[in-house]
């Protein structure tokens, strides 16, 4: 007998309960690895936005004319959509004149704000299911453990004595469980670790860019 055919009869031969949890617990590894290789395609994509906006931005590109290209597209992102906010909100507020430069560059500021917090729960999406994936898998492959070494004691009952090879087959099928359960969070731990600070170090790009702008902003207004 194989240890592959051996696995799979422990599995089969798992108490129902047992199984369940195996099931679930293999339905929520298959889901964190789905969401870590959507998650980094989507990092990747958000570095790579920033980057092109970055050169397109320091290019010394008039800001109206930058304004109106990337206005045209369908489905700006990140940094652009940073400035395109308040750019436009700057504009606005400079043709009210009643109101003082020192207003208009914290209005700007405000809905720059408000796009940035967007962005960056755009980019937080499925991170909460990693951290709980990492952080419960673990105490719910322990249940299945638990569950299935009692079933093997409570067996052991209804014998006059008690043998290893009575007890084994029951404990090694209720250690997959455990294993399972840490084969489900270590990964989703690693990628929650990696992809936050990720969304960190891009929080902080666009937070420096949201100050350099309005700086830029102001020398203007003041010509």
């Amino acid at each position: 007998m194989t240890t592959d055919s051996s696995l799979f009869e422990l599995v089969a031969d798992a108490s129902f309960l047992v199984q369940m949890v195996m099931l679930l617990l293999l339905g929520v590894s298959l889901a964190s690895w789905t969401v870590i290789f959507r998650k980094r395609a989507i990092m990747k994509k958000a570095h790579a936005a920033a980057d092109d906006f970055d050169a397109q931005f320091w290019s010394g590109e008039e800001l109206i004319v930058l304004y109106h290209q990337l206005g045209a597209q369908e489905n700006p992102t990140g940094m652009e959509r940073i400035f395109l906010s308040g750019f436009r909100e700057f504009a606005k507020l400079r043709k009210q004149t009643d109101i003082e430069l020192k207003e208009v560059l914290e209005g700007a500021r405000r809905t720059m704000r408000v796009s940035l917090s967007r962005e960056i729960d755009a980019l937080e999406t499925h991170l909460s299911f990693l951290a709980t994936a990492g952080s419960t898998s673990p105490y719910v492959g322990l249940f299945g453990t638990v569950w299935g070494i009692m079933n093997s004691f409570r067996a052991l009952g209804n014998v006059n004595q008690a043998t290893l090879s009575m007890v084994a087959p029951g404990i090694a099928e209720a250690l997959i469980a455990t294993a399972m359960g840490l084969f489900a969070a270590i990964p989703a731990v690693v990628a929650y670790n990696h992809y936050a600070n990720d969304v960190d170090r891009l929080a902080s790009r666009y937070d420096a860019f949201s100050e350099e702008f309005l700086a830029i902003l102001q020398r203007q207004a003041r010509g």
